[in-house]
């Protein structure tokens, strides 16, 4: 078979496509017709980034798989110790210490943590006699993801934390007892529910439900079975309803908290710290269904959203392509992660399947996010757009990841 047919060309294709859509976008979010030099500054750091990205793809298809099997608890164990390294030598930015300022060029190590847990996790997964559904091997995967995390919301960056975590999606696909989703989700509903209507209203509002689940007519034969589970599922829905008010005040900083409150209605600030999302939604919602044309978005060329080439990039998109354009742009990044999962389960191996499917799941929890963050639908958290946003170290992580991937695809019928 020809060699370079044994290439994903479908998924570079699609990498290629958003990429060049991103720069088209980044241009017009940072153009200035008074000032063009500006512009051309943003597109140099962001083209010199792109340029090691297709170096680092290119020189990963001449490395066999093995060798990131073989290497990447060492890999995990070099992104951690960049992580740490954060609190000696890392510059501060809108209040997070989460990068390396080297040169006239900023690096964030989380970015490379997700490709580092990616392969720890592959590796964890693909070991001799490993059981996804046994304590110690669920255990060990849950501290892989768990560390990073750890590390990140301490900087404070939640929202890479979240992206982390969400590696429990690749767990659950591998085998992982739903249970488990099931719990990380009720937390997460109770938290909300917490900060709607307070944590009294709550530890009533379980307590309710917990009678109801064990006086149903059609549970009571299971009764013996349930009562030890009910009874540990209140105590500890109650202990973290308890909890909320304490990590919300302590752990989330004053404009996270600022952001969750706009989001569930508690604040209405859309000249503070809800600006950003308002003239957001200005912006996409502009654009109706042909858009106003390159760089003649009124919002983009006015400045009123703020970074918007950065995690905002996609309401560029949305007021100069329309409906059209962000129809178009979703329809991407589904076919990219439609291929890559595609891919995922026609591999030999499990490392080579988890790590697929940790790079489409990567690839998912990024663009939920960030499209739930310009729409209004979930906080702003500082988490860009997957190969369009501005910003090195996200290219050159999913360039990282990209380079993985189609070596594994090119090594699939080996």
């Amino acid at each position: 078979m020809n060699k370079f047919l044994r290439f994903d060309l479908v998924a570079l294709t699609l990498f290629l496509m958003l990429v060049g859509i991103g720069l088209v976008n980044i241009y017009s979010a940072v153009y200035d017709a008074n000032n063009t030099a500006i512009a051309a500054g943003f597109m140099q750091k962001q083209l010199i980034s792109l340029g090691i990205g297709f170096v680092l793809i290119f020189l990963f298809q001449f490395i066999d798989i093995k060798f990131f099997e073989r290497y990447a608890s060492i890999l995990f164990l070099v992104s951690i110790v960049s992580l740490l390294g954060l609190w000696a030598f890392g510059t501060e930015v809108s209040g997070a210490r989460s990068w390396y300022a080297i040169g006239g060029f900023s690096l964030q190590p989380s970015e490379f943590a997700k490709v580092a847990v990616a392969l720890a996790l592959a590796k964890h997964l693909g070991g001799f006699n490993t059981r996804i559904d046994s304590v110690k091997d669920y255990t060990g995967a849950f501290v892989i993801m768990a560390i990073p995390a750890i590390l990140t919301i301490l900087q404070p960056d939640p929202g890479t934390a979240i992206v982390l975590l969400s590696f429990f999606l690749v767990l659950h696909a591998e085998g992982l007892p739903a249970n488990f989703l099931y719990v990380i989700l009720g937390l997460f509903g109770l938290f909300i529910l917490t900060l709607l209507i307070g944590a009294n209203a709550t530890l009533w509002t379980i307590g309710v439900l917990s009678l109801f689940a064990y006086t149903y007519r059609r549970l009571r034969k299971l009764k013996k079975v349930l009562r030890p589970i009910l009874l540990i599922g209140v105590i500890m829905g109650a202990a973290f309803t308890l909890s909320v008010s304490y990590i919300f005040d302590n752990v989330f900083e004053q404009r996270h908290r600022d952001r969750f409150n706009i989001l569930l209605g508690k604040e209405v600030d859309v000249r503070g710290v809800g600006y950003n999302i308002n003239q957001s939604q200005i912006a996409i919602g502009s654009g109706r269904g042909l858009g106003k044309g390159y760089l003649q978005g009124t919002q983009t060329k006015g400045g009123f959203v703020p970074e918007q080439q950065t995690d905002y990039i996609f309401t560029t998109v949305g007021e100069e392509w329309g409906f059209l354009g962000t129809s178009l742009v979703l329809g991407l990044f589904i076919m990219l992660m439609m291929q890559i999962v595609k891919t995922a389960y026609k591999q030999k191996t499990t490392f080579s399947r988890v790590f697929c499917l940790g790079f489409a799941c990567i690839l998912l929890t990024h663009v939920g996010i960030n499209l739930g963050m310009v729409v209004g639908l979930v906080p702003t958290i500082g988490i860009p757009l997957p190969l369009m946003s501005y910003g090195g170290s996200s290219l050159l992580a999913f360039s990282v990841f990209m380079g993985i991937y189609l070596r594994v695809y090119y090594q699939r019928i080996q």
